[in-house]
Parts: structure tokens; C-alpha cells; sequence
């Protein structure tokens, strides 16, 4: 592919620019030669087409509106063609209709004018993926990417172990198939680059793939990032929108963190993989899409479900191929294999890094758990490759490895953003078993076997308090933390006496954990792997107070 030269041991990135206006052309070249790209331009649809045929570009940015010829028919003509550089497609308008068209079309993404710097950029960024440069500002030693084999470059694909080969398999055996998938391990698993390795393997792997975070929305943005809006539909809502479904009609659309959505989406979800068709926020005409739909999450959805947290009906519905990814510790043997990948892919980005490692670091990496499995184990050796010392890292597995002996321990879990670690629940003094709950034996099944006594069933409607008990914290301000809000009055339910427990152990990991971060809610939410949000809600929820509010007072 042509290149033009950037300087020493430099190749820039070729973007075309179609455009009719003088003043955008003017701006995207500025903006985007400073930003280390080679950008030619075309006024026109017929110079555009005559341009693409005779040299060759990494990207095109295209204008929708422009006389003579449109930039959708400038699209169609160059697919046609065999054009397979990503198009993104640009418009003044805002009509759903062109968006959608354009992606049935084959372009790579869709922007309405007017266009942020960072929004132009980062479309870019995703349409090029490692080959896309370096931001401006970004320290010396960083080159071009060259172009990279998504299936070369699929992190967790890159395995021995028996676990991962399985994986890989039902991969391979499910991706034509048009089921719904969930995607459920540990994060860092490689759950995305599955996702899209299925695309790739599908019939639909010519169409859209696009991926949506559902942890990184609040719920209202989230159901108008989804479905789209109608224009007027809420404050700020100026125009009509296409929701991610409608872009990802014929393609995949692959929804991560699926337990963090809000129970009110999940329905509206349910009603599109039922119907294959859904309303935008404030439509009044239904929209039908055929897209196919991965999930990811590292949740346990079964125990979401029996916390009222995550629809059974959706559960089922998304549970047609299951497959877990099973974390870094698990596959040991694909620690150096994964090592030697990134060695070589980060060789090419950085000067002078390092080729190999001494065999005392690979020893560490082995022995190392990697909490945040294949994505830590990439940043740390990206980290090797810039530092130019293997003894820095060394030292710092070291001391991840060396856990204090006096830190409190966390509650078995499997949940949280991150998949939850093997915890313990800090020891408590032994306590006299409460007279309320007593201990039945089952009468035996031989002759002369009697009934259970009436009065030897437990006592479960007393306070649950003397079935489970408190949790002891010693505060750091020696502020008392007020007791756990209280059980429901009345009769209790095992599913109520199940969601009780399940308070009170989570109560005691976040104010185990407060403990150990100082009261620092961030790093608290960090370590636990649940959002901020989340953070604040349970700590509402578990009535906990935090001493540095009462110290104040």
C-alpha cells in the first residue's frame, strides 16, 4: 500500500477527505496532518472515485450531501469496485435513514456534523484499529503501526491449554449459527476479542460489528444509545437518532457488562430478541433489525437473578450457547506463549525495546496469578517494552505476590465488574450459639421412626439477626458503625432470608475494604471491582456511615 514518508524509520497513515466544502477539507487536513496522517482531498464525488482508483488510501472520510454525486453513492460505487478501505461517513443532516444505509453499505461508522476533534480521531482510531498513529503528545519512541492480522493479534486465541481449545472449538462450531451467545469469565479474559472472532467467522462478518459498554451508561443514555430517540423525546434531544441496534442491523451488536443493565432495559431488550424489533425513546413506530447478539459479563447472573437484579425470562433467553473463559491462573502453560506475542507486537511499536526476557522474569510471570489476566499481563509487558528494565517489573510482581499478613479478607464471590477473587471472611471471635435456632435430626426410616416435635423447628421469624450475625468492624475513628438495617417484619421467605444473608456478607467486604483504603470509595470500588456507583448505592443500601462525615459533626 502507497505511503508517503514521515520521516526516519516513519510510515504515515493515507486518508482521503471527501467534502465539498473548502472550510471542512481546510480543517480535517490541519487537524488530522498534525495528528501524524497524510491526507489528500477530493471536492467532488467523480474525483473522489478517480482518486481511489488510481492510488491508495488506509481511510476515507466522506460526505454525505454534496451536488452532482452523494457521498452514498460514492460509497456504493467503491464497494462495488472492490474498495475495501473503512469509510466513515460524515453528514450535516441527521436522519436515521442515511446512517443505517451507509452501514448496509459497508462504511465503518457514522458521525454527524459539526465534528469534535477527539470524535473524528477516535472514529479513525476504531476504523484503522493498531494501525491508526499516535495521539500528538504521546512520548518519543512511538511509531506508525504497521498492519496487524486480527486473528494474529486475538490475545486469548493465542493458548495450548486444554480449557482455551474447548473454547475455541464451540467457537468455531457456533459462529454461523444466528443463536444468541453469552460470554462469561473473568475481566481480562478476552471476552471481546471472542465476540469478535465469532463475527469474523459468520456469514455476517461483512456487516457491522459494534460493541456497547452497558456499565459505562446511566440507564436513560443508555436505552437512547440502544434503541435510538426521536427528536424532542427528552431535553437536548434536538434530532432523530439510530440507536446501536439499527446500526448493527445484519451484523453483530456485542453488549459487555450485560449485568450492570438496569432491570427496565433488560425488558425492552427481551422484547427485541423475542420480536426482533423495539420503539426508539419517544417513537411511536416499531423498528425491526436482524442483528445478531453476543453478551459479555462477570457477573454471576444466577446469583443476580435470585437478588432481584437481572431478569430470569432474559437469562434463559441469552443462555442459548454459554462459554466461559477461564482466567490466566487457570492456563498457566499460555503465560509464555502470551509473553513471547506481546514481545513481538510491542517490538514494533516502541525503539529499542526488548526482544527477550531474562529467565528469572519468566519464572515471576509463571508463579504470578495475574489477577487481571491476559489485559495485565499485556500492560505489563507493554510496561517491559518502554522501561527497558526487566528488574523494575521484577520487583513490582514481587510485591503484588507478597500479600500482608494483616489485611483483612474479602467474602467468597464470584461477581463484580471484575469476576470477584477466592476471598475469605474475616475471623470473628466464636459467639454462643443463639437458643432461637436449634439443630434438627432427621428421625430415621427404620420401624418405630416418629414425627418431627412442633416445638423442634427453628424459630426462623425472630429477628435474622440470630440466624446470621452482624458483621464486627473496628472502626479506624473509632466511630461506630450503626447496626444493619433491619430484616422485614413479618414472615420471612428463604428467598428473603437468602437476600439478607447476601447484605450482610456484602456490607462486611465494603467496610473490610474501606478499612484497608482509608475510606477511599474509589480505590474501595477499584479493588472490589464493582463502578463507583454501584460503590455509593450498596453503601447506602448497607446503611454504613462513613466516620469521616460523623468526625466533622
Amino acid at each position: 500500500m502507497q505511503r508517503a514518508s514521515g520521516g526516519e524509520g516513519m510510515d504515515r497513515i493515507a486518508v482521503l477527505v471527501v467534502d465539498d466544502e473548502e472550510s471542512v477539507r481546510t480543517f480535517m487536513s490541519e487537524l488530522l496532518g498534525s495528528a501524524g496522517y497524510q491526507v489528500r482531498c477530493a471536492s467532488s464525488g467523480a474525483q473522489a472515485l478517480e482518486m481511489l482508483a488510481g492510488g491508495s488510501f488506509d481511510a476515507v472520510l466522506l460526505d454525505v450531501v454534496m451536488p452532482e454525486m452523494s457521498g452514498l453513492e460514492v460509497l456504493r460505487r467503491y464497494r462495488g469496485q472492490g474498495g475495501n478501505a473503512p469509510v466513515i461517513v460524515l453528514s450535516g443532516l441527521t436522519g436515521a435513514d442515511d446512517a443505517v444505509r451507509a452501514m448496509k453499505m459497508g462504511a465503518s461508522d457514522y458521525l454527524s456534523k459539526p465534528l469534535g476533534n477527539d470524535d473524528l480521531q477516535d472514529a479513525l482510531s476504531r476504523a484503522l484499529g493498531a494501525r491508526a498513529p499516535d495521539r500528538p503528545g504521546a512520548p518519543p519512541g512511538l511509531v506508525a503501526r504497521p498492519p496487524v492480522d486480527p486473528a494474529a493479534d486475538a490475545r486469548v486465541l493465542i493458548s495450548t491449554s486444554p480449557s482455551m481449545r474447548r473454547a475455541r472449538a464451540l467457537v468455531e462450531r457456533i459462529a454461523n449459527e444466528n443463536v444468541p451467545v453469552l460470554l462469561l469469565g473473568e475481566s481480562g479474559t478476552g471476552k471481546e476479542v471472542i465476540a469478535r472472532e465469532i463475527h469474523a467467522r459468520s456469514q455476517r462478518r461483512g456487516r457491522p460489528f459494534i460493541k456497547v459498554n452497558c456499565a459505562a451508561l446511566p440507564g436513560e443514555l443508555l436505552e437512547s444509545e440502544l434503541f435510538g430517540h426521536e427528536r424532542g423525546a427528552f431535553t437536548g434531544a434536538t434530532a432523530e437518532k439510530p440507536g446501536k441496534f439499527e446500526l448493527a442491523d445484519q451484523g453483530t451488536i456485542f453488549l459487555d457488562e450485560i449485568g450492570e443493565m438496569a432491570i427496565r432495559l433488560q425488558a425492552k431488550l427481551l422484547q427485541v430478541l423475542q420480536d426482533e424489533e423495539f420503539f426508539r425513546v419517544g417513537g411511536k413506530k416499531s423498528v425491526r433489525v436482524d442483528s445478531r447478539v453476543v453478551v459479555a459479563t462477570n457477573r454471576d447472573l444466577e446469583k443476580e437473578i435470585a437478588l432481584g437484579n437481572f431478569r430470569e425470562d432474559l437469562y434463559y433467553r441469552l443462555n442459548v450457547v454459554a462459554i466461559r473463559l477461564p482466567p490466566l491462573r487457570e492456563r498457566r502453560e499460555d503465560v509464555v506463549p502470551l509473553t513471547d506475542h506481546f514481545l513481538k507486537k510491542y517490538g514494533r511499536h516502541y525503539i529499542s525495546g526488548v526482544s527477550e526476557l531474562p529467565t528469572e522474569v519468566l519464572q515471576a510471570f509463571a508463579d504470578y496469578d495475574w489477577p487481571g489476566n491476559v489485559r495485565e499481563l499485556e500492560n505489563m509487558v507493554r510496561r517491559l517494552c518502554v522501561l527497558k528494565d526487566p528488574t523494575l517489573v521484577l520487583d513490582e510482581l514481587h510485591t503484588a505476590s507478597r500479600a500482608p499478613a494483616s489485611a483483612p479478607s474479602l467474602p467468597t464471590a464470584y461477581g463484580g465488574d471484575d469476576g470477584g477473587y477466592p476471598m475469605r471472611m474475616p475471623e470473628e471471635p466464636a459467639r454462643p450459639s443463639s437458643p432461637s435456632v436449634q439443630v434438627l435430626e432427621m428421625p430415621s426410616r427404620g420401624a418405630g421412626a416418629t414425627a418431627l416435635a412442633p416445638q423442634a423447628v427453628p424459630t426462623v421469624l425472630e429477628p435474622i439477626n440470630s440466624v446470621i450475625p452482624s458483621p464486627r468492624y473496628v472502626n479506624p475513628f473509632d466511630v461506630p458503625q450503626p447496626p444493619p438495617p433491619p430484616p422485614p417484619s413479618g414472615e420471612l421467605s428463604l428467598k428473603d432470608i437468602g437476600k439478607r444473608a447476601a447484605m450482610l456478607a456484602e456490607r462486611e467486604a465494603i467496610l473490610a475494604m474501606l478499612q484497608r483504603t482509608a475510606w477511599n470509595k474509589r480505590r474501595a470500588a477499584s479493588k472490589l471491582r464493582i463502578s463507583y456507583k454501584a460503590l455509593l448505592y450498596k453503601i447506602k443500601e448497607c446503611g454504613i456511615i462513613d466516620p469521616r462525615a460523623s468526625a466533622e459533626l
